[in-house]
């Protein structure tokens, strides 16, 4: 989750898709580049530990726009293939 908020944060795409789920990976992405990623808040997980397949992250990333402050809220599912995790979407 770190990393592609870092990712998002840094306008890196090809990371971006390539750490989604090719089950539910965009064909492409564009990022709005007036976003400003401040911060992110891990504010619960589910399993998603060393031994886990699944797991669930809740998060709260900070931004500043055009429009102003803003926040994103999502609770976001990961599973874990060869050893890597992949973004499968919103829980």
């Amino acid at each position: 989750m770190r990393s592609r908020y870092c990712a998002f944060a840094l306008g890196l795409v090809d990371y971006l898709l390539a750490s989604w789920h090719p089950q539910a990976r965009p064909q492409q992405l564009e990022l709005d580049a007036s976003i400003q990623w401040r911060r992110l808040d891990i504010l619960r997980t589910e399993a998603g530990g060393p031994f886990d397949c699944e797991g669930v992250v809740e998060f709260e990333a900070r931004y500043r726009s055009l429009e102003g402050r803003g926040a994103q809220h999502e609770v976001s599912r990961f599973t874990r293939e060869g050893g890597r995790w992949f973004y499968l979407g919103e829980a």
